[in-house]
């Protein structure tokens, strides 16, 4: 018997919808972060892309626990001099709160090339509204 590796593009990737209204965002990315790489299957080869693509809507409903509302700050930088910005975790998610979500999933992934790979199969959305309706996507209920 020899162990099973996917060879790439043997296992296509399926697609998920997943609704983000009242979910902690670490539980979320986390969950989300499991699947894209697909270590969900029992076909998950370390070094072969074998995830799911997800779709996360309702991005702006997503719930942070304890003071992290208070503390969080995203940094940005524009590599001039006083380039640098800090926004605080409220004002981004008025802004951007579709930039927290995939910022939270982004660090739980491999810091490589594979893990950019799996960074372009996530898609989030603001709103209920998504332009994959021709994948026919599945409702993912993450159990958080």
């Amino acid at each position: 018997m020899s162990t099973y590796l996917a060879k790439p593009g043997e296992i296509p990737g399926k697609w998920h919808v997943v609704d983000a209204t009242n979910l902690v965002l670490g539980r979320l990315a986390s969950k989300v972060a499991m699947i894209l790489q697909g270590k969900h299957r029992a076909s998950y080869t370390p070094f072969v892309d074998t995830g799911d693509f997800v779709i996360i809507l309702n991005a702006e409903k997503v719930r942070v626990t304890g003071k992290k509302a208070d503390v969080l700050e995203y940094e940005t930088y524009s590599r001039h001099p006083s380039g640098r910005h800090l926004y605080a975790y409220k004002t981004m998610k008025q802004l951007h709160p579709e930039k927290i979500v995939e910022l939270a999933v982004r660090r739980m992934l491999p810091k490589s090339k594979l893990g950019r790979t799996f960074l372009s199969k996530l898609k989030v959305y603001k709103g209920t509204d998504h332009p994959h309706s021709a994948q026919q996507p599945a409702e993912l209920k993450l159990a958080i």
